[in-house]
């Protein structure tokens, strides 16, 4: 049943949708104007008495349109009874001229003419009566029975003069039953619309909010974008069938007579509104059908909301509305849909591109055996890079040159350019899968391939933004052309200049941090014995980060793309004061070890010394100093030294970190970094007071 009502919910308001659009059709100063009557003044009235009813139709289409669907139903209920009335009276009607032209008006079962019209009109009467009992949902089924009153008097043997009168008043009781009962139910829209109103202002929310939770829920209850759908497809189906026949189809041939439907079914703005999501809906399929052809039926669980056919049906919208396409002829309309709808096809091949991208990269980075899966992947690659150059190269021979087929033909060049690019990386891929090892500098390639393609799409679009710029100033002009521009070159200008830019900066930044970090010597990759913990590959060289863990090079960079700090222990790369002190310390063993001692002077050469004690305390205070000096840079070497080894022992799990990032071994205790500064701080001012 909830199906049954969506159905319903749809159906019954297409009527009024379609009434919109007559009336929008309708000509009413044309017809007004051949008019005809015998004063000014009546045809004054005939003119006030046509408008009103023009307004009146958009009012009640407006408000059927709104109506909840358990009123719609009654409502097409109540217009189904007065429809069956209507036929009731009509027969009887017809059966008193009959029998006024037969001229009997004996007794019936006398005449046996006369007795089998009456039982026929009876019978037919009785159903129309229990029809309508049964619409209304009542047993009084003599309230729909005002018509049987004819077929009465003549089987009382009423004489047949009288049987118009009687038909008469049966028609006045029957109208007067519907009136009173229209009046009864005149303000159930406004009570309608007022309940509704109330209820959206007790929810405490800002106006804005609330003017934007109607909007969702009459968009979601109307189900809008299937609504103008049915009402255009309806629309497009009378069209063709009305016009399949005539010579011009014919002379025109299948596919412009198609064409030129279409084009007759966008003349008003209800009727453009169902061809954007008819536009919309069709290019989802599309979209689908190539992620099913792609990956399968679990591709189409992925819900993109920018691969859900939208933009193409705003583009629709939007082109419509700047150029003018509701007020020009039939065939101007006809060219110029043509032309709009190639670039909502060039939208729709951006939009498969961007889905075939990630499926063709992920196959060559998976290093996925299946044939089928990359011819599927490759096919589709080729048709979006040849499809768009020709489909560009046609266009440009049958049209002048413009801003709007500049677009077209610059969406077309981009694609190619972006599937290139695509193409361009997947061989890279495949060939270091068939080496079977790594290919040296490959993020510098596929960086540099995916730059020169942006590039190249930067220029494109700089292209389009200065033709649409040059001929809005120095042709036709208008605000909607201008906010077309306004937005190209915000979004396909300014957000890739910022977003190349940033990506630059990102990638010198992170190759600045690489480079201040220590190199790893063969002794400490030979200790560490492991791979690398990003890319679980061997490592011949690496690099040293400040808490002790050891990567590749290129793959550090890589992480630090996405954020500063250390894959493992989350320590921050950045070089900073403490890491500095902590990489001197270190070296500082090697250098004494290396260094040779230094020969003691001469005792003559010595400078004389004023008290024995104070010569003493200054010796033994500078050999504590350096011997504690010494101490710290050994005691900060053997942790590093044991951290590595339990690291590549064990993994990070035998790992414990400190609180300043450091990695110390499980049950060790490392001092700290003020505990080293103050140590160290300690044995200058002691070298400086000797």
């Amino acid at each position: 049943m909830p199906r049954l009502e969506e159905v319903a919910n749809v159906v019954l308001r297409v009527p009024s949708i379609l009434l919109l659009d007559m009336l929008y059709k309708c000509n009413i100063d044309s017809f007004t104007d051949h008019l005809k009557a015998r004063t000014e003044d009546m045809l004054f009235k005939y003119k006030y008495v046509i408008w009103n009813i023009y307004y009146l139709g958009h009012i009640v289409s407006i408000v059927v349109l709104l109506l909840p669907l358990g009123h719609i139903i009654q409502l097409y209920l109540h217009v189904l009874c007065a429809l069956l009335l209507y036929m009731g009276h009509q027969i009887v009607r017809d059966y008193v001229r009959e029998e006024a032209q037969y001229g009997y008006d004996g007794l019936l079962f006398l005449d046996s003419p006369a007795l089998n019209r009456f039982v026929t009109a009876l019978t037919s009467q009785i159903i129309v009566s229990t029809l309508c009992a049964f619409l209304m949902r009542t047993q009084r089924v003599w309230m729909f029975s005002a018509h049987l009153l004819p077929l009465l008097a003549r089987a009382f043997s009423v004489p047949l003069d009288w049987l118009f009168t009687v038909s008469s008043i049966s028609m006045i009781i029957t109208g007067a039953e519907v009136a009173i009962f229209f009046f009864a139910n005149l303000f159930v829209p406004y009570r309608l619309a007022r309940t509704a109103y109330r209820e959206i202002m007790e929810i405490e929310v800002t106006e804005l909010y609330r003017l934007m939770a109607v909007g969702v829920s009459l968009w979601h209850g109307f189900a809008v974008p299937v609504l103008f759908s049915v009402f255009w497809f309806v629309l497009f189906g009378v069209q063709l069938i009305g016009n399949v026949g005539t010579i011009t189809a014919v002379q025109q041939g299948p596919l412009i007579y198609i064409l030129t439907s279409v084009s007759e079914c966008c003349a008003s703005p209800y009727s453009l509104l169902g061809l954007t999501f008819v536009v919309s809906y069709t290019a989802l399929g599309l979209l689908n059908l190539c992620k099913f052809y792609l990956g399968g039926f679990s591709a189409l669980q992925n819900h993109n909301v920018m691969h859900r056919g939208v933009t193409e049906g705003v583009t629709l919208l939007l082109l419509a509305l700047q150029t003018g396409l509701l007020d020009m002829a039939a065939l101007q309309r006809c060219f110029l849909l043509l032309i709009i709808l190639f670039i909502v096809l060039t939208s729709t091949l951006q939009s498969m591109s961007e889905i075939t991208e990630p499926v063709l990269l992920g196959l060559g980075a998976s290093r996925n055996k299946s044939v089928w899966k990359h011819l599927r992947g490759l096919s589709m690659c080729v048709f979006l890079l040849i499809f768009p150059v020709f489909m560009a190269f046609k266009i440009s021979q049958f049209f002048h040159m413009d801003f709007w087929l500049l677009i077209l033909v610059s969406s077309c060049i981009l694609t190619s350019l972006q599937v290139t690019g695509t193409l361009l990386i997947y061989c890279l891929f495949m060939v270091e899968v068939w080496r079977g090892s790594a290919l040296p500098a490959l993020d510098e390639i596929v960086y540099y391939v995916n730059g020169v393609c942006r590039v190249l799409e930067f220029v494109v679009a700089v292209c389009v933004v200065a033709y649409g710029a040059w001929e809005s100033l120095w042709g036709e002009w208008s605000w909607l052309g201008a906010s077309v521009i306004i937005i190209h070159s915000y979004c396909n200008v300014w957000l890739r200049a910022q977003a190349g830019w940033k990506s630059f900066l990102l990638r010198q930044e992170a190759a600045r941090k690489i480079n201040l970090l220590p190199r790893a010597s063969a002794e400490q990759l030979q200790e560490h014995n492991d791979v690398c913990a990003i890319c679980f590959q061997d490592m011949t060289s690496a690099v040293v980060t400040y808490c002790g863990h050891i990567y590749h090079g290129t793959c550090l960079r890589k992480w630090l793309y996405v954020q500063e700090t250390c894959p493992m222990c989350h320590a921050s790369i950045k070089p900073s004061m403490a890491n500095q002190m902590a990489a001197a310390g270190d070296a500082q063993p090697q250098h004494d070890q290396q260094q040779p001692t230094e020969p003691q002077p001469h005792p003559s050469e010595q400078p004389p010394r004023p008290e024995h004690s104070h010569q003493e305390e200054a010796q033994g205070s500078q050999g504590d100093g350096v011997h504690v000096t010494h101490r710290t840079c050994d005691e900060f070497k053997t942790n590093l030294t044991n951290s590595q080894s339990n690291f590549s022992k064990g993994g990070p799990q035998n790992l414990h970190f400190g609180a300043n990032g450091d990695s110390q071994g499980v049950g060790e205790q490392r001092p700290s970094q003020e505990k080293r500064k103050d140590v160290v701080d300690e044995t200058q001012e002691l070298r400086d007071a000797d």
